[in-house]
């Protein structure tokens, strides 16, 4: 029998973004039906493999898009989102892949659901832009959510907190002002893949959410991911936050105050979102 670690393995291994997508589905998928072994016999890649499009650039050398009003500007925030998508795959793949041997069985159920997610968002938004006459890999993208993984690949609760709790969560902060945009440009077909997404991201965070309380143990995980975010982030989280997205997931004003630096405030005035953009079962008891 194949063992998830190896399945997994194939998936960041896949560089074109169909093959990538079919495997992230077909690994989901056996996973559920047992079909594959709860070992963790191959180890993950220091790098998944990429297409040769899009071009790769710095976060700093990316061209400024416009706010999704224009047909164009509409395609190039599409395409940053359908990039964050593609480069989620590899994130819920990794994450299981090269910590699923340190937490009960129930850490790989959780990111192998989210794997299937991205997978399905990425396939959406691919969608999408092909039926506005693109498709992704026209345009430029950078590579700062892997850059973040990477540097948190030593430590699963780094990994975490940063990734989902930090990354992702911004998404949600965001992602409703989009869908706004979209909305007010007449593009209802686009709004409706977001909300769709907003809806899955929710739950995504708090799968992290989940299994960074289960990571912290006995100590406090407010203050552990606190801790972290100004280790492996570099910097104070910044509102306005989606207080209700993020409060469904289990970033409570609380645990937000810990990290928002000198834009800490009460919970009872805790900003409403504003404004921003995106940047370029029983698990935790060992089912």
């Amino acid at each position: 029998m194949t063992s998830i670690a190896a399945a997994l393995r194939a998936v960041l291994l896949a560089a074109d973004p169909g093959t990538k997508v079919r495997a992230a589905r077909a690994v989901a998928r056996d996973w559920r039906l047992g079909r594959l072994a709860h070992a963790f016999d191959a180890a993950a890649p220091d790098r998944p493999a990429r297409p040769a499009e899009p071009a790769l650039l710095p976060p700093a050398a990316m061209p400024r898009r416009g706010r999704g009003g224009s047909a164009a500007g509409r395609i190039a925030l599409l395409h940053a989102l359908a990039h964050i998508e593609f480069v989620a795959i590899d994130l819920a793949a990794d994450m299981a892949l090269r910590f699923g041997g340190r937490f009960p069985r129930g850490f790989v159920d959780d990111w192998a659901g989210v794997l299937a997610d991205e997978a399905m968002h990425f396939a959406l938004l691919d969608r999408r832009l092909r039926a506005l006459g693109s498709r992704y890999g026209a345009l430029p993208a950078h590579d700062g959510l892997w850059e973040a993984a990477a540097a948190t690949a030593h430590e699963p609760l780094a990994r975490l907190a940063v990734v989902p709790l930090v990354l992702e969560a911004r998404g949600l902060d965001v992602t409703p002002q989009t869908v706004e945009r979209l909305t007010r440009a007449g593009d209802e077909a686009s709004a409706r893949n977001l909300r769709r997404i907003l809806t899955d991201e929710i739950r995504h965070v708090s799968v992290g959410m989940r299994w960074f309380r289960y990571g912290c143990g006995p100590d406090s995980p407010e203050l552990r991911w606190a801790e972290l975010v100004r280790r492996h982030f570099g910097g104070s989280l910044k509102p306005p936050f989606n207080a209700s997205a993020r409060g469904q997931a289990g970033l409570t004003p609380e645990w937000m105050s810990a990290v928002a630096g000198d834009h800490a405030c009460p919970p009872e005035k805790f900003p409403a979102l504003t404004s921003g953009d995106l940047p370029g079962g029983d698990h935790p008891s060992g089912r």
